[in-house]
């Protein structure tokens, strides 16, 4: 199994990509099971009696989004690393096309914006619900200690915040392994460059390499 030491690394960045895609979407999706299938991104909250209850919560699709880009991006994730093991296993020396660098290039792009955006969606959404929770909850200076209130049943929002901070910060952290990995495939990018000049270069015949002005029947 002879893979090079740049690619190596970009799959350990792979598997982290995909246990962050994981505990996002399963955070998610843990969350919106607590609050009966809401989406608490955006929602706003109020006391009814001395029990939380949602007063507002944003639409399932907004959750359903950031649940599918990061299922999205965990599956590419696992599919690459079965690939390269596989291929590894199979061929001995890996080679990689510089075709297949650029796609790689596009799919960084095509995943940078997304987590982007789902991060942003995570953090603003998770504020607006806790400037909610801190406006109605008496003695709480933190949106963390709601989670130690009672709620209204069926809702359990024990661990609300919890969740939606795991999520949030596996995103980031899945975000910045992406830029890693982007820097990682331009490397891997530019070698195969150098490698191709210089196996050119080695091929090219005394003739062609030769200065034009200084071969035989030109006079200086």
């Amino acid at each position: 199994m002879a893979l090079p030491r740049l690619l190596l690394l970009e799959l350990a960045l792979y598997a982290c990509c995909f246990i962050c895609g994981i505990i996002t979407a399963a955070s998610l999706t843990i969350s919106q099971g607590d609050f009966e299938g809401r989406c608490m991104l955006y929602g706003t909250v109020h006391l009814n009696g001395s029990d939380f209850t949602v007063n507002q919560s944003s639409s399932p699709s907004i959750c359903y989004f950031v649940s599918a880009i990061s299922v999205c991006v965990a599956i590419f994730c696992f599919s690459s690393l079965l690939y390269w093991v596989y291929t590894s296993c199979l061929d001995g020396e890996v080679k990689r096309e510089r075709i297949w660098m650029n796609l790689s290039l596009v799919v960084c792009g095509v995943f940078l914006f997304f987590l982007l955006v789902t991060g942003c969606i995570l953090k603003v959404g998770r504020d607006r619900l806790c400037e909610s929770v801190l406006h109605e909850g008496p003695n709480i200076t933190r949106c963390d200690e709601a989670q130690s209130k009672p709620w209204a049943k069926p809702l359990n929002g024990n661990s609300f915040y919890s969740r939606l901070h795991s999520a949030e910060t596996a995103v980031w952290v899945n975000f910045f392994c992406w830029m890693i990995i982007a820097v990682l495939v331009v490397l891997q990018r530019r070698g195969v460059s150098e490698y191709r000049s210089r196996e050119e270069d080695a091929g090219a015949s005394p003739s062609e390499t030769e200065p034009f002005f200084n071969r035989p029947g030109h006079p200086q």
